[in-house]
């Protein structure tokens, strides 16, 4: 079914301001087309902490004891046959039948048997796999979409009722001309619900909640048809939604509207931003190792209606020319029959929280300006936060996903540069020979450029996060989703690739998910069919 849809018959929520991690880079920079920004992220080859890769390679090092194991004991089973089939195991026991020591081959072989299928269930009962059965992505209604010259006749409309004529000029032209500009950002037309753009209707709970339930109605319903899998058959429901949170919940709204079971494990992630797609998939994950033969849905979104910035500061101003409307839902699986009909499998999640130091903490913050309008305050060290929380989050990642000749090279730069004491730069891996696909969160123009730059990705390889930039804006946690659709869509996802999907959130975050493609894939998503 296609992905478009118009209020249900509800009402109801809450919440204030925007989520505007990773977007507010643009607003400072001048000079040319592809280095707009005065504030950009650090260079990786700078020194990088050794804690955090002492981490990644523990990491990997249990995903090698577990092959190790397997290993083994197939090496132990095709020596045992070997063995049986030149009758060697026949002479073994003649031997031991003359020397009256058959009993205790029996116990010794009984016992290893025992032993070898013991282990080999632990580590299979532990390390549970993950499928994602498929996914999701919101066409918004067609009547939702607003071009930049509506939305600024609106903006201009709202922010006039507040504040004096020459106050809104200045704000109108810095959205304008400082923003969107410079955004990657369409002009042609974006996503907002009725509760902004309808002038007749001001943003109210009831109209954040009619938003919120065309989003995720309408999402539950097309994953649902797509999978053949029925309301009740869900085990466990995940929303992440970071600006709304009303009572009842919003996994409460799909419960109540697919009459879905009551022992159903429901869990509602507020307030993480648009890190938390990354997030609810890490807590599936968790909670699918833990309940076995399960089924997981993840819906993740950001409400705008009331997030839409009345005020003048700055920097405040920027997610109203960046975030719009959207929405993903995907349906996890960690039963093994699956297998065969899943589109990937997810391999690694690395999550990265900053916020133990302050300016991570306070670079995005939401609060009232000082008139008392609430918004989401980007601090001008934002990129270069972002780029220290990347770097963490990638020398993690990098020992469990690399090629060995990468890592190599990576401990032989170390050694010069620990051991030699010589002066040279830090060896950055090349992340291009470990993923097929690269997913970044389409925060703005200015994160995918500096991300593009930093790990020398080439532009096809950043085109999906600048194709959903471009016809959809920041759509907060779920803009991971619409890239890696934008790629399927565009049947460049083959069997074995892998997916590189980072995303950055407000506290401050930096998480990536792993997903290995367990065929080609050439899925149509109505969402790009006509976007």
């Amino acid at each position: 079914m296609s992905l478009r849809a118009g209020y249900p018959a509800r009402s109801g929520g809450s919440s204030s301001s925007s989520d505007s991690e990773g977007s507010g880079s643009e607003w400072s920079r001048s000079g040319s087309p592809r280095r707009r920004l005065l504030l950009s992220l650090p260079d990786f080859r700078a020194e990088v902490a050794m804690k955090y890769v002492r981490h990644g390679y523990r990491l990997l090092s249990r995903n090698l004891f577990v092959f190790a194991t397997l290993v083994g004991l197939a090496a132990v089973g095709v020596q045992l046959l070997r063995m049986t089939e030149s009758g060697e195991i026949s002479n073994l026991w003649e031997t031991a039948v003359k020397t009256q020591v058959q009993g205790s081959m029996l116990h010794t072989i009984a016992l290893s048997v025992a032993l070898a299928f013991g282990v080999a269930a632990y580590l299979f009962a532990r390390r549970t796999p993950v499928y994602l059965v498929d996914f999701s992505v919101l066409h918004p209604p067609k009547d939702w979409k607003v071009s930049i010259k509506e939305l600024t006749h609106l903006a201009r409309f709202r922010l006039s009722k507040n504040h004096k004529k020459d106050v809104v000029q200045s704000s109108m032209d810095f959205m304008l001309h400082k923003i969107q500009k410079n955004a990657g950002v369409t002009a042609e037309g974006t996503y907002l619900p009725p509760g902004i753009t309808d002038l007749s209707q001001e943003a109210t709970l009831e109209n954040s909640r009619k938003e919120a339930e065309v989003v995720l109605f309408t999402l539950v319903e097309d994953l649902l048809g797509k999978t053949g899998v029925k309301p009740k058959d869900i085990d466990i429901l995940i929303v992440n939604c970071s600006l709304f949170n009303p009572t009842p919940s919003m996994t409460a709204m799909i419960v109540n509207k697919f009459k879905m079971r009551s022992n159903i494990q429901s869990y509602n992630l507020s307030g993480m931003g648009c890190s938390a797609g990354v997030i609810a998939v890490n807590l599936a994950r968790d909670l699918l190792q833990h309940h076995k033969n399960a089924n997981a849905l993840v819906v993740s979104t950001e409400n705008i209606t009331q997030n839409f910035y009345l005020g003048t500061q700055k920097s405040m101003l920027i997610p109203n020319m960046l975030f719009r409307v959207g929405g993903a839902a995907s349906l996890l699986s960690n039963k093994r029959r699956d297998y065969w009909r899943a589109k990937y499998q997810l391999l690694h999640v690395v999550r990265t929280h900053k916020g133990a130091d302050d300016a991570s903490y306070n670079c995005v913050f939401q609060k009232e300006d000082p008139d008392g309008i609430v918004g989401v305050k980007l601090d001008k060290s934002l990129m270069a936060i972002a780029g220290e929380s990347l770097k963490v989050n990638i020398t993690t990642l990098g020992p469990l996903v690399l090629p060995l000749t990468e890592q190599a090279r990576f401990f032989l730069n170390l050694v010069q540069r620990k051991v030699l004491k010589l002066k040279i730069k830090a060896y950055i891996p090349d992340f291009k020979k470990a993923f097929d696909h690269f997913c970044i969160h389409a925060g703005g123009r200015g994160v995918i450029d500096a991300l593009q730059e930093n790990l020398k990705l080439t532009d096809d390889l950043v085109r999906p996060s600048r194709q959903a930039l471009f016809h959809y804006g920041n759509t907060s946690s779920a803009s991971i989703w619409y890239e890696l659709a934008w790629s399927e869509h565009e049947g460049q996802v083959g069997y074995g690739d892998r997916v590189w999907q980072i995303a950055f959130g407000s506290g401050f975050k930096c998480n990536s998910a792993v997903w290995q493609a367990l065929r080609t894939i050439d899925s149509q998503h109505p969402a790009w069919a006509d976007p």
